[in-house]
Order: structure tokens, then sequence, then C-alpha cells
């Protein structure tokens, strides 16, 4: 089984959502946290740029071991998540730009033996790589939407 078409699209196209959503707010602006308690939209962004090397790496060890094992991801915990923080918005989207397609190539290149390797998530169990790829997308759908409603309150908190 190859990809499937809605996951090649959305693996190539989906990330370009993110400049549309926080389009017209400053960096200063989206790093403000809504609920001091959650992240901002900013630090969203920062996590999906810096969890795309972390998938790649999955990948990678997919295709190297057999069924690896992955603890569940917390960008608190990941010591490479602060520095993404201290990057700028414009340096997060070259990231995301730059690492998207290097999914993008990576698993253009795979055959179908590639894309049904296995491996275990902690929380989901077992998935083949192209359930791996699903996972990914919807992960940082869930990040987009996030970023969506955060955008949506600062313009609603917006002096007139």
């Amino acid at each position: 089984m190859v990809l499937s078409a809605s996951i090649q699209a959305r693996l190539r196209y989906q990330h370009e959502t993110i400049p549309e959503l926080i389009d017209n707010f400053s960096e200063q602006q989206l790093r403000q946290r809504i609920d001091p308690g959650k992240w901002s939209a900013f630090e969203n962004i920062a996590h999906l740029a810096c969890y795309q090397p972390v998938f790649l790496h999955r990948i990678q060890r997919i295709q190297e071991e057999s069924n690896p094992f992955f603890p569940r991801y917390t960008a608190d915990s990941d010591p490479e998540f602060p520095g993404y923080v201290e990057q700028s918005l414009g340096r997060l989207l070259g990231v995301i730009k730059t690492d998207r397609q290097t999914l993008i190539d990576v698993l253009g290149g795979m055959d179908e033996a590639a894309l049904q390797r296995t491996g275990q998530h902690a929380r989901y169990g077992q998935f083949a790589l192209s359930k791996w790829v699903e996972f990914f997308l919807l992960h940082e759908s869930h990040h987009l939407y996030t970023i969506f409603m955060m955008v949506r309150e600062l313009r609603r908190n917006l002096p007139e």
C-alpha cells in the first residue's frame, strides 16, 4: 500500500496553512499566552518545527530496526524544544518548510514493504509506517486548529 492521495496531499500542503492562520500578527503578538497554563500560538509553531526531525528519526528507526518502541513524545521534556522557541518566526517557518521537504523526499522514495514496517507507540500500540504518517499529520492538524483558535482570540482582544 502506497501512501494515499489524502496523506500525500496533506503531507505536501498542510503545513502551508500556518502563514495563512497567523496573517497580520506580529511575532510578539503570537508569543502572547492566551491561557497562562497553555502554549502560545508561537510555541505551537515551535513545537511543529521541533517535532519534524523527531518524526524523521522515528522513520529511520522503523526502517533500520524491527518494530522499535517509541515513548510518548512531550515537547516540554525535549531538550531541543527551548532552542526552537528562541528562534524567530521566519526561521521557524523556514525550518518547517525545509524539514517537510525532507519528509516528503524520504517517504516518496519508499516502496510498499518499507511503508508496512512497524513501530510501537507507548500509548497507541503498533502501527505500520503509513499509519505513523497519518498520526503525524493528525497531530499537526490538532496544533493548526489550536493556532487558529488562539489567533481568533488574539483578534478579539485587539483594540478597535
